[in-house]
This record gives structure tokens, sequence and C-alpha cells, in this order.
């Protein structure tokens, strides 16, 4: 199961429900995926197929919605 948390433009942030431990949230558009950490310091993890210009919107949308992500993850995993 992956619950979309937000759509903002062309992405949708969303987490993937069995996967690792460590707070997290995926990306993703028509064109491809990212995968941001979001503790212990926000930073990319993987990508697919996304432009750069993306990456750093994407990273930039993350670091203004940390704490509601983060927030999210925690009510979604039961923390």
């Amino acid at each position: 199961m992956s619950p979309t948390i937000w759509h903002t433009g062309r992405y949708r942030f969303f987490f993937n429900s069995r996967e690792e431990t460590r707070r997290h949230i995926h990306v993703s558009t028509s064109d491809g995926t990212a995968k941001i950490w979001l503790e212990p310091v926000i930073a990319l993890a993987d990508f697919y197929n996304m432009s750069s210009g993306d990456l750093t919107e994407i990273t930039k949308i993350v670091e203004e919605n940390k704490d509601g992500f983060i927030k999210k993850w925690d009510q979604h995993f039961r923390m």
C-alpha cells in the first residue's frame, strides 16, 4: 500500500507501507520517482529519471513541509 500524502503541481508525495523504518518520502511524476530522507537531515536517497530542476523543486517542497510529512509518517506507521 502506498498512501498518497500530498499532491502539488505534477508531484505526488507518498509512503511505501512495507519499507525501512527511517523516515522518508517518495515522490513521483509522470516521468520518474525520487526518495527523500526526512531525517536526520533532508537528503536525496535515490531517484530515477528525474531532472535536476525537478529534484531541486522537490527538495524545496520537502524542506517547507518536513514537519507535516513527519507527522503523517508517525500517524501512518503509528509511532
